[in-house]
């Protein structure tokens, strides 16, 4: 009695532990399935255009997944250990694991234990697979900066011009290399970057009456002096400091030719539409470079073996 008794007994406890691992394996993939739907959700709210919330939502996201792998591999190996010691345990007493389910003949096998290499091999795998969403989330970024946007934007316009981006150094005299490049491709003529300089500032000095009134000091925002005046033809002339519409204005009417900007957003502006012939074409950015605005030349995208890559942000 005592016998058949115990044997009940533990016919009962081996077939709880071999329903409990098996419910913990069900409920693991309802998990899985349910986190896939949230993780979906969640990318399909994210806005593209936002950088900072749409990296939040791929570092959550890889956070999710990392914190249930981890979670079911306990449980399984919880469950897993329970069955091992409960069938080690029915085993030192001689008995024999066998119960009836359905009429069927259900044999409980114990558990292989999870090995040291193996856990580290699966930690190895979750902090890969954690690392390749990192990866994942920082290109996916890369593909909504204000900069790449900008370099999409102008390779699409260019390109319906059948026109190629032609990188220029990002120093203060990017605007004169690139006219002094479009001079040179139009077989204009082939000044130095000091001799357009020289002659920039010496026609904003003669003009001073027609420019001025466009003319305004970066910090106070009000119409510069006299003295400024004087410093900001002599910056333009002896230092490599930066140049803009003023300076594209004086450029076009000293060299008698149009000059065409084209940018990401708008059309295209020129400066000099009076004059006759072909328009020397440059274009200009303002998120190529941290340091401030920038130009470049063009060249026909026959002659060019890249379509105009952008350069690094280390330039």
């Amino acid at each position: 009695m005592d016998d058949t008794g115990s044997e009940s007994a533990a016919a009962v406890t081996a077939k709880l532990v071999k329903i409990s691992l098996e419910d913990v394996q069900c409920r693991h993939r309802r998990e899985r399935k349910d986190l896939q739907a949230k993780i979906q959700a969640l990318k399909k709210n994210a806005p593209k255009s936002n950088k900072k919330k749409r990296k939040g939502v791929m570092e959550e996201v890889a956070r999710m997944e990392t914190e249930l792998d981890m979670k079911q591999a306990d449980e399984i190996k919880v469950a897993e250990e329970l069955q091992s010691v409960t069938l080690m345990e029915r085993r030192s007493n001689g008995k024999n694991f066998e119960v009836l389910e359905n009429d069927d003949k259900v044999k409980c096998e114990p558990a292989t234990r999870i090995t040291k290499a193996q856990k580290r091999r699966d930690k190895k795998a979750r902090e890969i697979r954690l690392k390749e969403k990192e990866i994942q989330a920082a290109s996916e970024d890369m593909a909504y900066t204000p900069r790449t946007i900008e370099a999409r934007k102008l390779r699409s316009k260019l390109k319906k011009r059948e026109l190629a981006l032609y990188n220029i150094p990002s120093d203060g005299d990017c605007l004169y290399n690139a006219i002094r490049h479009q001079l040179m491709r139009h077989a204009l003529s082939s000044p130095s970057v000091q001799q357009l300089r020289y002659e920039t500032a010496n026609y904003i000095y003669v003009n001073k009456d027609m420019l001025i009134p466009y003319m305004t000091n970066s910090e106070t925002g009000d119409l510069i002096t006299d003295s400024e005046f004087e410093k900001y033809c002599n910056d333009v002339r002896s230092t490599p400091a930066w140049g803009g519409q003023i300076e594209l204005k004086a450029l076009s009417s000293v060299l008698k030719v149009p000059i065409e900007i084209i940018q990401a957003d708008g059309s295209p502006t020129i400066q000099g539409d009076e004059f006759a012939g072909d328009p020397l074409v440059i274009t200009f950015h303002r998120h190529m470079y941290s340091l401030g605005e920038h130009y470049n030349s063009t060249t026909p995208l026959s002659e060019c073996k890249t379509d105009g890559d952008y350069p690094s942000d280390d330039n």
